[in-house]
């Protein structure tokens, strides 16, 4: 993709994670491989933003004060399900049962924490082509 000025766009991701030091890091890592980045801690507001800004992956965090990453997944695939296959979930929580069946339900990757930086940018990099 291009803009308008015949640039190549940079893909925009979305980091929704209420771990503020590890979105950072991960925004970082992504901007050093070419991506732009958004980071938002809170996921009402996560939500609120992806439906009105481009966005070409959401890297999401299961679970989070106010809104877990499942139900603002859910909100995501009823309002713009294009969207909701280029999700990338993080997790150290997989091994709850409401997450594990989440998990087993989509066809988004979920990685565990922690994550390796060659891991996530290969998932991003899968979910865009």
């Amino acid at each position: 993709m291009e803009t308008s000025n015949g640039t190549p766009r940079r893909r925009h991701v979305v980091i929704v994670d209420d771990n503020a030091e590890l979105a950072w890091f991960f925004s970082e890592i992504l901007k050093l491989h070419g991506y732009d980045a958004t980071v938002l801690s809170d996921a009402v507001a996560a939500l609120k933003y992806v439906l009105s800004h481009h966005t070409d992956v959401v890297i999401c965090d299961l679970q989070m004060p106010q809104l877990d990453g499942d139900l603002f997944y859910a909100t995501v695939e009823r309002t713009n399900p294009a969207l909701a296959r280029r999700f990338v979930f993080i997790t150290g929580v997989a091994d709850e049962e409401r997450f594990h069946k989440f998990a087993s339900t989509v066809e988004a990757p979920v990685l565990r924490k922690p994550v390796a930086v060659e891991t996530l940018l290969s998932e991003v990099e899968r979910v865009t082509r």
